[in-house]
Parts: structure tokens; sequence; C-alpha cells
């Protein structure tokens, strides 16, 4: 039984699950994957960002499931990428597409009166764009 019949903000929840998926993925393969000066100074990174990312597919899930839905076991598609500039180039926009996906469902969650919901992705926006200014910078240097 569904605690809320919000069908639209249960799928937008979802489509963030699988992004969570993806980029967790996405993230720990490119740390295990690269090397070099200028991998090894990006490596630590990728992999606390990897599993902060893992963490927010968790809090999503626990939500999704609260609301009486079943959380997608389906990331979105991985690209892990051959050279650095490719992995951090292609990380930069997933953060871009994460920041306005969690900005559509923020305001979803508030139209729907679910304030719970916007609280945890509020916590989570402010993480995503943490990561997109981290992966911006680490571009600007390779």
């Amino acid at each position: 039984m569904k605690r809320y019949g919000v069908k639209k903000l249960l799928g937008m929840l979802n489509d963030a699950i699988a992004r969570e998926l993806q980029v967790s993925i996405q993230y720990m393969w490119q740390h295990v994957q690269w090397g070099g000066v200028k991998g090894f100074a990006v490596q630590d990174e990728l992999k606390s960002i990897a599993i902060t990312e893992m963490k927010h597919a968790e809090a999503i899930a626990e939500r999704l499931f609260y609301l009486g839905a079943t959380p997608t076991t389906k990331p979105t598609e991985i690209v892990v990428g051959k050279t650095l500039k490719e992995m951090i180039t292609r990380d930069v926009k997933d953060e871009e597409n994460a920041i306005k996906l969690y900005k559509e469902i923020i305001a979803q969650a508030q139209k729907e009166k679910d304030e719970t919901t916007a609280f945890l992705f509020m916590g989570i926006l402010k993480d995503e764009e943490e990561h997109h200014d981290t992966f911006t910078t680490l571009l600007e240097e390779i």
C-alpha cells in the first residue's frame, strides 16, 4: 500500500536511485582503472565520492520503500571512459544531471507536501554540488 499516492514523485525517486547506482559503480571503476601521476591524485577522491553516491542510493531506496514502492536495481548507463579527461568530463555531466533532477524532485516533493523527501534531497543536492565542484576543479587541472 502506498503511503502517498504520488506516482510521479515515486518514478523520480527511482530515476534518482538508478543514477546513484550508475555513478557509484562508474566512479569506483574509474578509481580502480586509472593510474599515472594525475590519476594518483584523483583516485582517492573518486573512491570517496563513489561511496557517498552509494549511501545516497541507499537513503533514497529506503525512502522510496517507505512510500510503498519498490526501488530499482538497475543503474542508468555506466560510462567509465578511457582517459582521465574523458572520465572527469563525463562525471561533470553526470553531476550536472543529478543537480537538475534533484532540484526537480525537491520541487515535486514540496508540491506534494512531502517535506521529508524534500529535506532528504536538499542534503543530497548539497553533496552533488560539492561533487560537481570537485570534478570541474579536477577538469581544469587535466
